[in-house]
């Protein structure tokens, strides 16, 4: 039995990586499949492939279909590579420098693999991502769209690899040579700076990425490699179309949302081109409807992300003259055109493939196009990272403490008309707002078009709590908070005991399950995930109040106490991981205290001793504060705050404020888990 077990370990994963060597080839259009192959039991024979002991002819159809596909690549690498050279002839980004120039195989290398990186990153995260969402795991599709990642992971890794070195070298401009010296140069240059570190976790994210997506062939294993892919795409946000700018927070925000929808919506086109000789035409309509949902959300992402960082990088639309500006026209226009693209998709295409199904001219021209124009995108975007924006007035003067901490002068003194006028707002959950609030309307108004009501109330308490979300980070607390403690913990205490709960009395998993629809072929929607994710065991156990309440009470002191403060308040992403971990936590709670898990919450008086104890753990952590010395001192009492509290009065405020906020746990946990038990009694 332990030699036949080990026969069968042996022959599957023979099997997995025949199948990998052969999906990578018939990227390319070589529909292979060798004798070894098909005795191990391959699900799926070749295409042009008749029947066992057929004499048909192959049919040149999916032969035609290889030769368009190769030639929707080939139109994506030319369009992309075409339109990085032009812009970087108009821009200067690959000019020579009057002092220390790098030589041409350098300044033109960058971009290069800058462009390179973009693209293969599309074949990874974006690929995987709307396969996910559009497809069965048991389609050929599928498993092509695992094969398209791997190889774009490996490329990425390379590109990245690349361009770090590129970077080294353009900054730097040492002597290239095999030495000691050189390479201590590189590897100070990619762990002690900015750029260089982001470059270093950029290769060693696709590395990984690269072992994962040649190993990994389950539904589970891809989502998280999925997720992974589009996670090694943040770092390179900091980076921005000019250096000027990287460390600007909301540029970066927006170029972070700009790099992931981008990379979704090509990655989508790519797959398109993939799977079309091994999908049925059938198949093929849903999965352009499925991906023309997907085309659109992240078309808007795009645009609304690119104005919004042109913005900050402009300072008028004078500047739209410059180099910078005519190489940013050509980039929106060009991806304004696949927008409208993507319109037709909906109009012309599906109608004519049920109609004709075995036409297919007008989807490849549609979609050679739609490649063309986003090379045409892709090569513009990594030419304005090379390319300098016009000069922005510097400030005059001594730089005071405020801005050698925070990078930003101290805000005027916190009156009571700046809670009602301060305004910074955070585009990362604007965006996640603006997207609730459409999802949730459109659920609404989806079961109201089948007869189902939906309690209005609901409804207030989403779109209230969307809205307080917004708020709190784009109003007065995000603009005081890194330099007011108090700001912070106020900031902490309204996300748990305002935002989340409002949210919760929205039910939004609920709506959601009623209004989506169930998808019946096997691939996973709005339903399917839902179901997936409050159902699955990871969710189960964390939910569970025995884990769900210990980790709220060291969340908070992490959040307020912790030799974290400084980070949590002052940097970005620790100020985007708050907002987030509080929502996500708090969630959690919800669910484990009045969710579905009857058997996993426990009796109502084991509940209610378990809230008690929160409220307990939140009340030692304000007595702490209130009793201990300044807090993260070289921060919060280093920024030259003239006005309002002194830093040691503003940390006994949020003390109390957090004493308030303990209460109102007490509170609102009790009221809900004596609701719920009321209603299952009744």
């Amino acid at each position: 039995m332990a030699v036949h077990s080990w026969v069968r370990c042996g022959a599957v994963q023979l099997h997995r990586r025949e199948h990998v060597f052969q999906g990578s080839a018939r990227l390319f259009g070589a529909e292979l499949m060798s004798t070894s192959g098909a005795k191990l039991g391959h699900a799926h024979p070749p295409v042009t492939a008749g029947a066992p002991g057929s004499t048909r002819r192959p049919s040149l159809q999916p032969r035609r279909w290889n030769v368009y596909r190769v030639s929707a690549l080939f139109i994506l690498i030319v369009s992309a590579v075409v339109a990085l050279v032009c812009a970087l002839a108009v821009g200067g980004g690959a000019a020579p420098l009057q002092l220390a120039d790098a030589g041409p195989l350098i300044r033109w290398g960058l971009p290069v693999s800058k462009l390179v990186v973009n693209l293969s990153a599309a074949g990874m995260g974006g690929v995987l991502f709307v396969a996910l969402f559009t497809l069965r795991v048991e389609q050929r599709g599928f498993e092509l769209a695992l094969d398209v990642a791997a190889v774009s992971a490996a490329i990425f890794t390379v590109a990245s690899a690349a361009t770090g070195f590129f970077s080294f070298m353009v900054i730097f401009n040492p002597a290239l040579d095999a030495g000691p010296e050189f390479g201590s140069q590189l590897g100070r240059y990619l762990v002690q700076t900015e750029g260089g570190r982001v470059w270093l976790m950029t290769t060693i994210a696709g590395a990984i990425l690269a072992v994962l997506t040649f190993s990994v062939r389950s539904w589970g294993g891809t989502v998280t490699v999925a997720l992974l892919a589009l996670a090694a795409l943040v770092p390179m946000g900091t980076q921005g179309h000019s250096g000027d700018e990287a460390s600007h927070q909301q540029a970066t925000t927006t170029i972070v949302i700009h790099i992931l929808a981008a990379a979704i919506w090509l990655g989508g086109l790519l797959l398109l081109a993939v799977i079309r000789s091994v999908t049925p035409e059938s198949e093929m309509a849903t999965v352009l409807v499925r991906f023309s949902t997907i085309a659109v959300i992240t078309f808007v992402l795009v645009a609304f992300s690119g104005t919004v960082r042109a913005a900050i990088g402009l300072e008028n639309l004078g500047a739209l003259a410059s180099a910078y500006g005519l190489i940013l026209i050509v980039k929106v226009v060009a991806l304004t055109a696949i927008g409208v693209l993507g319109a037709i998709y909906r109009r012309r295409l599906l109608g004519r493939m049920r109609a004709n199904p075995g036409d297919s001219k007008i989807f490849w021209l549609l979609l050679c196009a739609e490649l063309g124009l986003m090379g045409i995108a892709s090569g513009a975007a990594a030419a304005l990272a090379r390319t300098p924006p016009p000069i922005l007035p510097e400030p005059v003067g001594a730089l005071t403490p405020a801005q050698v901490l925070t990078g930003a002068p101290l805000p005027p003194e916190w009156t009571m008309s700046r809670w009602f006028t301060a305004w910074s707002p955070d585009v990362l959950w604007l965006v996640v707002a603006v997207l609730g609030l459409i999802f949730y309307v459109r659920a609404v108004l989806r079961l109201r078009a089948r007869g189902h009501l939906w309690n209005p109330w609901r409804s207030v308490a989403w779109v209230a709590g969307t809205l307080l979300l917004v708020w709190i980070t784009g109003g007065a607390l995000s603009t005081y908070r890194s330099y007011i403690y108090s700001a912070h913990v106020l900031t902490v205490v309204i996300l748990f005991v305002g935002v989340v709960p409002l949210l919760a009395a929205g039910a939004p998993m609920q709506l959601a399950r009623t209004a989506a629809q169930r998808r019946g072929d096997g691939s996973r929607g709005g339903y399917e995930w839902v179901q997936g994710l409050v159902h699955s065991r990871g969710v189960r156990f964390v939910s569970a109040p025995v884990v769900a309440v210990p980790a709220a009470a060291a969340l908070v002191w992490l959040l307020v106490s912790s030799g974290l403060l400084r980070w949590w308040a002052g940097d970005l992403l620790g100020r985007q991981m708050t907002t987030a971990l509080v929502l996500l936590v708090g969630s959690l709670l919800v669910l484990g205290f009045v969710g579905d898990y009857e058997a996993a919450r426990g009796p109502a008086a084991v509940r209610l001793l378990m809230i008690l104890g929160l409220g307990v753990a939140m009340a030692a952590v304000s007595v702490y504060i209130i009793t201990a010395g300044l807090m993260a001192a070289d921060w919060f009492g280093a920024m030259g705050r003239t006005w309002g509290r002194t830093p040691v009065e503003d940390q006994d405020l949020g003390g109390v404020i957090l004493a308030v906020g303990s209460a109102s746990v007490l509170v609102l946990g009790g009221w809900a888990v004596l609701r719920t038990q009321r209603e299952q009694t009744i």
